[in-house]
């Protein structure tokens, strides 16, 4: 096996996403551009068929494969952060242009793709917490949309949240 890479299904707009999203992550490129043939039924000669890009040094491939199957929930991407400057970066590029915020960290960004913008502190806390301490940081941050890593290491050491 050569390797294994994640395709990410776009109605049209894949090499945009892909230009957007390489701009977004440092350590990101594109990689190849793949044009539909020019007897293809489904796309105009020249339009592009699949992007290959990686963010952060992961490789992504963006088909574009038409309407037939939006993104959903079910599929998130998730970015792990150092600080809350981190989180307020990507928070603020990808629902940027019609992105759309959620609850928890979540996010949809203008292309319908979810993310998880997360400090890798509250996965951190999460593990190490007992059941008393893992309450009162779920308490915090469920209802947050963009999360607030000061708020959420307060309600860790029990003085608010």
């Amino acid at each position: 096996m050569k390797d294994v890479l994640t395709c990410l299904w776009f109605d049209g707009q894949a090499l945009e996403a892909a230009r957007f999203y390489t701009s977004v992550f440092p350590d990101s490129r594109i990689l190849t551009q793949v044009d539909h043939p020019d007897n293809s039924p489904s796309a105009g000669t020249g339009d592009v068929m699949v992007v290959e890009f990686e963010l952060g040094g992961r490789r992504f491939a963006g088909l574009n494969g038409g309407p037939a199957f939006p993104f959903s929930e079910a599929v998130s991407l998730q970015v792990m952060c150092e600080d809350q400057a981190e989180v307020d970066r990507y928070w603020e590029a990808l629902t940027a242009d019609g992105g759309q915020e959620s609850q928890c960290g979540w996010l949809k960004d203008r292309y319908g793709l979810s993310w998880q913008v997360t400090p890798v502190v509250l996965t951190e806390l999460l593990a190490s917490a007992d059941a008393a301490t893992a309450q009162r940081i779920t308490a915090a941050f469920l209802p947050m949309t963009k999360l607030d890593i000061a708020t959420i290491e307060a309600a860790a050491r029990g003085d608010g949240g």
